[in-house]
């Protein structure tokens, strides 16, 4: 899952689209206008166990949030209106670039990767050889796409506009999703290291984390806050392709929090596909707080397969009559694979005394799928406040992975990847400092 990253002492969804506070203040007295030069910069040394190599040590960007820098801006037109506008990019601080991949590389899965874990089975030497061949060339084309950012964009965490009025906001362009908000807020890491819940369903990720092209309402009124989100898919062809939508409502006091959050997105056909539901809840104590989450993962018809087909048909050219139905066999079978019908449980507990902020959690994915990919993950991180603006962290995580699962933990800012093999288990050890401006 592509990563992105807020300090844990504010719900995720008000600091996501740094909305919620210009939506409680908007009739207060402020500059007129102005725009703000912010970020972050995040980085550490991490050691990951149980990889192809064995134990990897190296520098990396993003050990609890993801380093960023960005530009936001305010209008105040007065009588509770203001225009608002974010552009945030990530950066990577080891390399300077604004991309990252997996620490395991471009390796995916065995499910993935082996012809026969994916049902392509045959008597034939041939035709078998012509499977793996195939599955080879298809697991390049999907390794391409395992990592943060690897398009490139400049501005990929955040950039839109919007008006905020007395009655909500409306926004323009990409932001997060209603869904992620909610698991954000209700991950006692609201997302930060490899202790968040998000580190153990990486890949496919089970959660739209931002949508482009996006249109938002968003309100935030007495302890109550709500969102809705459309975002059609601009496809050549039209139609609900790719189209997104999606909601969250929120209750908020002092000591209690309940939210609710879906998404749902329609692949390049225009069929349903990654659906995503969270339900989370918190309590304060003074000092402590505990929160725990649930969220249910459909996706029946997964996006971007349907092409595998006809990529192949010259590669399987030598099959003869048997190129075509062996295709679309091998599409079929990579569709099944990655269908996802899951569940995510989360439960964490938080103290903070002084600069020091003690977390601790345990996340785990029951995988429905035959693959039976379950995977948990329990932990602890701190980090030591040197002062308002920069901190050191240790973050120390165990992934189990049971039957077909092969998750490796990576940070807020960057993916494990995966182990060497099938139920290969993972320890992840990451000290950093941060430091905000």
């Amino acid at each position: 899952m592509n990563h992105s990253n807020l300090k844990s002492a504010m719900p995720f969804a008000l600091k996501s689209a740094a909305v919620a506070g210009a939506l409680c203040c908007a009739g207060l007295a402020s500059a007129q206008s102005s725009v703000t030069l912010y970020g972050l910069a995040d980085a550490g040394i991490t050691s990951v166990s149980g990889l192809k190599g064995g134990t990897v040590t190296q520098l990396a960007s993003g050990i609890m949030e993801g380093s960023r820098w960005g530009l936001k801006g305010t209008e105040d037109m007065g009588g509770g209106y203001k225009a608002i506008f974010t552009l945030e990019a990530r950066v990577e601080l080891d390399t300077g670039s604004s991309s990252n991949r997996p620490i395991s590389g471009s390796q995916l899965s065995d499910r993935y990767s082996q012809a026969s874990l994916l049902g392509l089975i045959s008597p034939s030497a041939a035709i078998q050889g012509a499977y793996q061949a195939a599955v080879n060339g298809v697991d390049g084309l999907l390794a391409a796409q395992f990592g943060v950012n690897v398009t490139g964009n400049v501005f990929d965490r955040q950039a839109f506009v919007g008006l905020i009025t007395p009655v909500g906001a409306i926004l323009a362009g990409r932001q997060y999703t209603p869904a992620y908000e909610t698991f954000g807020t209700y991950d006692i890491m609201a997302t930060q290291s490899g202790l968040s819940a998000g580190q153990i369903v990486q890949f496919p990720a089970v959660f739209e984390i931002r949508s482009s092209n996006a249109l938002a309402y968003r309100i935030v009124k007495d302890g109550i806050s709500g969102a809705l989100m459309y975002a059609p898919g601009e496809s050549a062809q039209g139609g609900s392709r790719g189209q997104l939508v999606g909601f969250n409502v929120g209750y908020k006091t002092d000591v209690f929090s309940v939210g609710f959050g879906y998404n749902t997105k329609n692949n390049e056909l225009g069929e349903k596909s990654l659906t995503s539901s969270v339900l989370g809840a918190s309590m304060n104590f003074g000092s402590s707080s505990v929160s725990t989450l649930v969220s249910k993962i459909t996706d029946d018809n997964p996006n971007g397969l349907s092409v595998i087909s006809a990529a192949l048909l010259p590669q399987l050219a030598a099959l003869g009559p048997l190129a075509a139905p062996t295709a679309a066999k091998i599409q079929s079978a990579f569709i099944e694979a990655f269908k996802q019908d899951g569940t995510l449980f989360h439960i964490g507990y938080r103290n903070v005394t002084g600069p020091h902020t003690v977390s601790v959690a345990y996340n785990n994915y029951n995988d429905n799928r035959p693959a039976d990919a379950d995977v948990s993950s329990y932990g602890v991180a701190y980090t030591y406040a040197l002062s308002k603006r920069t901190d050191l962290s240790a973050v120390l995580v165990r992934f189990d992975n049971k039957n077909l699962a092969q998750v490796a933990p990576g940070g807020n800012g960057y993916l494990g990847g995966v182990t060497a093999s099938a139920g290969t288990d993972s320890t992840g050890l990451a000290l950093g400092v941060r430091h905000r401006f």
